[in-house]
């Protein structure tokens, strides 16, 4: 379809207009935004946007999708814990094919609750960016890296690279490619040098797990002399583009590093939280002009890709924490919900609903009780909604879910493939 219109629709602002408008999508852009219904249209896919609420789709800065097939295995535990001796064993029993139906799951659940664009560090990326095509659902990806050697044989290198020249740009942009460094932990100094190196050469960027936790920060300080964001910039990694994930534990000084160097950070409250990582300085990376998108992180760590939660979470826990009640108000909780994330995965127009944007719009239902009495719908999206909500998602001027229906996926067979593959790798 090449064009849409969108009638009788609410566009959520943080003000008081909330007159019914009329969405004209020509392409892949936004061409028309008005009361007055728009020329040119007579043919266009219609629909009826009545007791909706239109929304920039949400982008999940950080998440590693297909850990939805080990969902509700390993909780309640300390990070490297968790991670030694529950996930990786159990990763290291993935399959081809695993990977793509955990993608699909994810991507499933994801569009039920509003999320349009993700970004996703794990293996098998050609099979993410197979189930992300088919979808239609924009898609930054990066292979998980971990090394030792300065050596550009690296079969799992050599795995990121051909994502890269396979899949960047691809589906008239929207899958792009990224290089993975898992984390200073698992990389060593030599090898995170050829992987600088090769996004130098590639001309792309890195998604790197950085500062998570204070032990982690503890330890590089400790094997390399800096804190884990200084020791990356060392090695020119946020010279080629960074999208951190994590954040946690920074300093005035690297904030400030961060924002000069233009890296973007994923913050990931509910993930920080169940594994007790802490809470990142939101407020003053907002303030210092760090660019801050919100991710999930794997379904493992939160359990769930509920983007809604992570806008509602950060807007009020950074007020807890700081006893602001101004800190973090909902608008700008879903600035970073949407368009802080979209520069995350380096777009520009897009996270807004504004003529000549990207058309990634969701609509929400608010004929339910948690939609009255309507004082202010900014309010209620972020305070009140909940995924379920989620009604429309249209994606690059495609519509990818009408009436809450996924028009790609099976359901069923998604849920039936997701249990078979976890009880394999789980044991249960």
């Amino acid at each position: 379809m090449s064009k849409i219109l969108i009638s009788n629709v609410e566009i959520v602002t943080d003000g008081p207009d909330y007159a019914k408008k009329f969405i004209g999508i020509d392409g892949n852009k936004i061409a028309y935004i008005g009361t007055e219904k728009p020329r040119g249209y007579k043919n266009a896919y219609q629909i009826d946007g009545s007791g909706k609420l239109a929304a920039a789709g949400m982008v999940n800065a950080h998440t590693h999708i297909a850990m939805c097939l080990l969902r509700s295995y390993a909780d309640d535990m300390a990070l490297m814990d968790w991670l030694q001796n529950k996930v990786w064993p159990a990763e290291a029993g993935l399959q081809k094919g695993d990977c793509y139906a955990g993608t699909q799951l994810g991507i499933l659940e994801m569009l039920k609750s509003g999320t349009t664009a993700f970004a996703d560090m794990y293996f098998f990326m050609d099979e993410t960016a197979q189930a992300a095509s088919e979808a239609g659902i924009r898609a930054c990806l990066s292979r998980g890296l971990m090394g030792d050697k300065y050596d550009k044989t690296d079969e799992r290198l050599q795995e990121n690279v051909q994502l890269f020249k396979d899949w960047n740009g691809r589906d008239n942009g929207l899958i792009t490619v990224m290089l993975g460094p898992h984390a200073p932990y698992t990389c060593s100094t030599e090898y995170l040098k050829l992987l600088s190196d090769t996004a130098g050469e590639l001309g792309c960027e890195l998604h790197m797990h950085l500062s998570e936790t204070e032990q982690e920060v503890k330890n590089c300080v400790k094997n390399f002399g800096a804190t884990p964001i200084k020791y990356a910039d060392s090695l020119g990694i946020l010279d080629r583009g960074c999208l951190i994930a994590h954040g946690v534990w920074v300093t005035e000084e690297e904030m400030e590093l961060m924002a000069a160097k233009k890296a973007r950070v994923a913050h990931n409250p509910q993930s920080n939280l169940k594994l007790a990582s802490g809470i990142a300085p939101v407020e003053k990376m907002l303030a210092k002009g760090v660019t801050v998108g919100l991710g999930t992180d794997g379904a493992t760590s939160n359990n769930n890709l509920d983007m809604l939660e992570e806008a509602r979470l950060t807007a009020m826990l950074h007020k807890g924490v700081t006893y602001d009640p101004l800190c973090i108000p909902a608008a700008q909780a879903w600035d970073m919900a949407t368009y802080q994330g979209a520069k995350c995965l380096g777009y520009e127009k897009l996270g807004k609903i504004e003529k000549g944007w990207l058309a990634d719009i969701v609509l929400y239902d608010m004929n339910k009780p948690h939609w009255y009495p309507r004082n202010n719908r900014m309010s209620l999206l972020v305070y009140a909604a909940n995924a379920n909500d989620a009604d429309t998602a249209i994606i690059n001027g495609k519509v990818v879910m009408e009436k809450g229906e996924v028009k790609a996926l099976d359901a069923e067979k998604i849920y039936f493939e997701a249990d078979k593959i976890a009880k394999r790798l789980t044991g249960k």
